[in-house]
């Protein structure tokens, strides 16, 4: 999202060597450079002139100190500013979910057709049921979460709906076309209550372009079921048009905050930073990806940070530490002492990897790394040819790579459908991985419960 800003800003800071503080004459030429990427990256016109007037305002006249530039100077004022445009000047909790209520704790899910909203209740659901749910700053623990739809215009938007929940687990309560949305309302409420769920998510209609009567609808929906958040669901990839839908949804209803997706697509992002100037709540949730578990908490900070290039440490770490087996990984620790580790061993490192997501989005969390790896295909492929080679393997096999001779490795490039030279390739990069992992165990300030190396991706110019 906004690569262009983050190229812009490294060209201008190369430039801006010497000086020994902010000037506007200095200051003039990265100002334009910032303003023409939002517009590139269609922020809305009003939002590009309040944010470049308030760097501006900010950065005359500041300090350069220490070894900075005054170009990395000014992107540090960018960033500020940037973290404040898309949140973060409404404090840490503003992107939390209240659910601070007598349960079941409702929410309601607003948005145009296509923009994903069913999509993106039953992502959410998952999440809570998982127990990501963060309140001042610590996790709530799992949520009894159901879902209902009520969107009885949509062809099969019902069926959707339990298709999504019975794929997350959570629970789908029925609903059926010739019903009225509030009579939805009502019996997914009574019925949520009787069986005890922590969180009831409606799920509600859509329309090609906003119309009275869906307002109205909406309206009246919000008006019974009193939710405690009311998410406005927009497409990232729809620009300018976003701005003129936040600002009608906002008119409408008590927004409490935006769900942004599709950010994984060939969206430019400016509906990242318009949607929450126009409609003044806090993004809350960024579509990542397509799958059931493409759901993020927005961070405004870490936003930032990836725009600019800096990337997102903290995120990558959290991703991992959700994914940490701390039982698993002294198991494995004794293993590589013993020079044991096996394809076995491999096979769940692998796992442990893909559960963390694709391979570019964590590559992007790593500061530096954006731009290096811009024009390189990073082949996940190669991780599937891994797994088709030790599928390939017997039980025996897999504990014992030493069983692997000649014969066997025919077998499994039979098995794998690839070539002999692929499979002696891959055996010999195992096991002087191998090696290496376990002559680490023996150097000096070696501490129990770390992970082994995990096999990465291949990557392609």
């Amino acid at each position: 999202m906004l690569e262009n800003l983050t190229q812009r800003l490294s060209r201008v800071v190369k430039t801006m060597r010497g000086e020994a503080r902010l000037t506007e004459t200095n200051t003039q030429d990265m100002l334009r450079e910032v303003r023409l990427a939002l517009l590139e990256a269609d922020v809305s016109l009003p939002v590009v002139r309040d944010f470049i007037a308030r760097v501006k305002e900010k950065a005359l006249g500041e300090e350069v100190v220490g070894s900075l530039s005054p170009g990395q100077a000014l992107v540090g004022v960018v960033h500020r500013e940037l973290t404040s445009l898309m949140g973060g000047d409404l404090g840490p909790d503003a992107s939390e979910l209240s659910l601070a209520m007598q349960p079941p704790a409702i929410i309601l899910m607003a948005g145009l057709q296509g923009a994903g909203k069913t999509t993106t209740t039953g992502k959410l659901a998952r999440w809570l049921s998982e127990g990501n749910h963060v309140q001042n700053g610590r996790k709530t623990g799992k949520k009894k979460v159901a879902v209902v739809s009520a969107d009885v215009y949509r062809p099969a938007a019902i069926e959707q709906l339990k298709t999504v929940a019975e794929q997350v687990g959570v629970e789908w309560i029925a609903s059926d076309v010739t019903q009225k949305p509030e009579d939805i309302a009502r019996q997914a409420v009574d019925y949520a209550r009787r069986h005890h769920f922590d969180v009831l998510i409606v799920d509600t209609a859509g329309r090609l372009g906003i119309d009275e009567a869906m307002m109205r609808e909406i309206r009246a929906l919000h008006d019974f079921l009193k939710p405690v958040e009311t998410l406005f669901v927009v497409d990232a990839m729809q620009g300018q048009d976003a701005v003129n839908t936040a600002r009608a949804f906002g008119e409408a209803l008590p927004l409490t905050g935006v769900v942004l997706t599709k950010l994984d697509g060939d969206a430019r992002g400016g509906a990242a930073l318009s949607v929450r100037h126009v409609t003044g709540k806090p993004l809350k949730f960024v579509g990542v990806s397509e799958k059931l578990d493409g759901l993020e908490p927005f961070h405004p900070e870490r936003m930032a940070q990836r725009v600019l290039g800096m990337g997102d440490i903290v995120s990558l770490v959290e991703k991992a530490q959700e994914q940490f087996d701390e039982v698993e990984a002294k198991r494995l620790e004794k293993k590589i002492m013993k020079n044991k580790f096996d394809f076995e061993d491999f096979l769940s490192q692998i796992k442990q990897i893909r559960r963390m997501g694709d391979m570019k989005s964590l590559m992007n969390m790593i500061p530096g790394i954006s731009k290096a790896i811009k024009d390189v295909d990073i082949d996940e492929k190669s991780l599937n040819r891994v797994e088709a080679i030790i599928f390939s393997m017997t039980p025996a096999e897999r504990k014992n790579p030493e069983l692997l001779n000649m014969s066997r490795k025919k077998r499994l490039a039979i098995g794998s459908g690839q070539d002999l030279n692929q499979i002696n390739m891959f055996i010999k990069q195992f096991d002087q991985m191998r090696k290496m992992m376990h002559q680490m165990t023996k150097m000096p300030g070696f501490s129990g419960g770390k992970m082994p190396a995990a096999p990465k991706a291949g990557f392609r110019r």
